[in-house]
């Protein structure tokens, strides 16, 4: 289980829209990763679209991100 005080946010807007509920995102120091929509925001049915200013943590494999909020 993650300690929610460790976690950092990292900020980024959507590139593109991938298969699964995974998207490609931008950050602003101009890298380029790949991250999926949480839990809550599935059930709540929150609409993340392109251009989108997304707010994510790193997964714990390290190798995506989760995207938490839509700002």
């Amino acid at each position: 289980m993650s300690n929610k005080e460790n976690e950092t946010l990292i900020q980024g807007t959507v590139e593109e829209a991938l298969p699964n509920v995974m998207f490609r995102i931008i950050l602003d120091d101009g890298r380029k990763i790949i991250a999926y929509l949480s839990g809550k925001m599935r059930m709540h049915r929150i609409k993340v679209i392109i251009g989108d200013k997304v707010e994510m943590v790193e997964d714990l494999q390290g190798n995506r991100h989760r995207i938490v909020r839509r700002l």
